[in-house]
């Protein structure tokens, strides 16, 4: 049963695991083939660089997915400490139902909705383009809020109860308490909700295509525009780079995470 597990086990990463392998062993590749390596070039990776329209695409991706991110942890934190110090439960329970709505509704019901909604306010406005940076930033912060919320609450419950209070006690405001007591406490929740959010906003492209104008173009619209004729390797060679510094940074993130584990272990001792 072990040996079949482990069988098991492989065949899942491998199946998982080898599109990533053939993508960034393709992005080498000195001619336009996905199926004959003709020999290594960086010829594809200059070629990315020399693309004035997927360079802005990236551009415009990066600034959306930073302030969305940004912005939906800070609102999500603070939507997390209102809900855990709610001393209804009806209320509370009612009130994580309806946060979880835009996380288990489907991508493109949210798209559509929040496409008219835009469209509408911008008819009262009399704007004659309504969509553009705004409103996909909107949209962005709207579905990434949940998943903040998600990863503060669980480090809400496990922050002792009295803290803040021994913080006041020792001279420090409500505020002060929260800032230098509360905050730190739950700084991994908070870190792991920027980080999710920053993920999701840079993957999205159905709520993306639907809450953006001709203004602003993110990498997946872009991408998806270039599939109606032939997506060149320079993709490959974005989608390698991409791949690459998301690894790094997972694995820079969990060495900060273990370095202060054991920290922590050596203070216990």
């Amino acid at each position: 049963m072990r040996i079949l597990s482990k069988v098991f086990t492989a065949l899942i990463f491998i199946f998982l695991y080898a599109p990533l392998v053939v993508m960034i062993f393709f992005s080498f590749n000195s001619s336009k083939s996905t199926s004959v390596f003709s020999g290594f070039s960086l010829h594809w990776y200059t070629e990315l660089l020399n693309d004035s329209a997927t360079i802005e695409a990236v551009k415009n991706t990066l600034i959306l997915a930073v302030c969305s991110a940004v912005i939906a942890t800070i609102l999500g934190t603070v939507a997390a400490v209102g809900i855990f110090n709610m001393k209804s439960r009806f209320l509370k329970s009612s009130v994580k139902t309806v946060t979880n709505i835009p996380m288990m509704n489907p991508d493109i019901v949210t798209g559509i909705s929040m496409m008219l909604l835009f469209v509408f306010v911008g008819k009262l406005i009399n704007m004659s383009n309504s969509l553009g940076f705004l409103t996909i930033l909107i949209a962005h912060v709207t579905f990434n809020l949940p998943y903040v919320i998600l990863n503060v609450l669980p480090k809400l419950r496990q922050t002792d109860e009295y803290l803040s209070e021994a913080a006041e006690d020792l001279g420090c405001t409500p505020a002060m308490a929260f800032f230098k007591v509360i905050i730190p406490s739950i700084s991994p929740g908070i870190v792991t909700g920027l980080i999710m959010s920053f993920t999701l906003s840079l993957d999205d492209f159905v709520i993306s295509y639907f809450t953006t104008g001709p203004g602003f173009e993110t990498l997946p619209i872009r991408i998806f525009s270039m599939t109606k004729r032939a997506v060149k390797p320079d993709m490959y060679a974005l989608s390698t780079i991409i791949f690459l510094t998301v690894l790094v940074l997972l694995l820079l993130i969990n060495f900060a995470q273990i370095r202060s584990e054991k920290k922590i272990q050596l203070k216990g001792e």
